[in-house]
């Protein structure tokens, strides 16, 4: 069972990788087949609609499956050495669907005509994946994306918590992945309409998202954590406090 764990482990990580690697020229409008400014265009009222339930799937899916009740009856029917593999692949699929049936609204909100501005934002756009992808590797990767859970299981060797470590971005902000999220996703040289429409939708449920994950986070580890969020700001590093 432990090399079928693996196996699993794998596939769902190689489906996220996929995902993350498309959402970058989703998001950028170039390189991929499908992007959030092209494909068939709709009347608005029906693009708004679909966009924003697509978006509203993929945020319950995200933050109910990360909810440690959920967890606990969830795993009664899945492996705890592949939930985290699980909740991956249910997040990455979910993002392929996005891409897939995603109505583009491409009235121009702002339009960069300034080449210096216009070569700012891209490396900003850049710098905020960078940022993302550097973070996850700052707490654990291979444990974010379910890969040290089936590992542990082939060794034969039960799951341990990370201790919660403060190094790196976290030193500066508690959610830095979060961070490169927003940072990459407004950072448009051309926005348009859809694209806004995206950009406020998850922002919105980024803030939500924070919010659940530090009650969690308080209730569970209160002393240590509690004593972080008063020191190092949530989302945007405007200077840590010494204590």
């Amino acid at each position: 069972m432990g090399l079928i764990a693996a196996v699993y482990g794998v596939i769902c990580y190689v489906i996220f990788l996929g995902s993350f690697l498309y959402a970058i020229g989703f998001v950028g409008d170039f390189v991929v087949p499908k992007t959030i400014d092209s494909g068939p265009i709709a009347p608005l009222p029906e693009a708004l609609a679909v966009d924003i339930v697509l978006l509203g799937i993929f945020a319950v899916q995200h933050s109910v499956m990360a909810r440690p009740g959920f967890k606990a009856v969830w795993t009664r029917i899945v492996p705890r050495s592949v939930e985290r593999s699980t909740y991956v692949l249910f997040a990455s699929l979910l993002l392929a669907l996005i891409y897939w049936k995603w109505h583009p609204i491409p009235t121009v909100v702002w339009h960069v005509s300034s080449p210096a501005v216009n070569v700012l934002l891209l490396a900003l756009f850049a710098l905020g994946w960078l940022i993302l992808l550097l973070s996850t590797f700052m707490i654990n990767h291979f444990d974010l994306f379910g890969l040290r859970q089936v590992y542990l299981r082939v060794r034969g060797l039960e799951y341990t918590q990370l201790n919660f470590k403060q190094w790196g971005f976290y030193r500066f902000v508690r959610h830095p992945i979060m961070l490169g999220f927003v940072i990459a996703f407004w950072a448009a040289p051309q926005m348009s309409l859809g694209h806004l429409v995206f950009s406020i939708a998850t922002t919105g449920y980024i803030l939500v998202g924070i919010f659940l994950e530090e009650r969690d986070l308080m209730k569970y580890h209160s002393a240590e954590y509690g004593a972080y969020r008063a020191r190092v700001p949530m989302l945007f590093p405007t200077g840590a406090k010494r204590g």
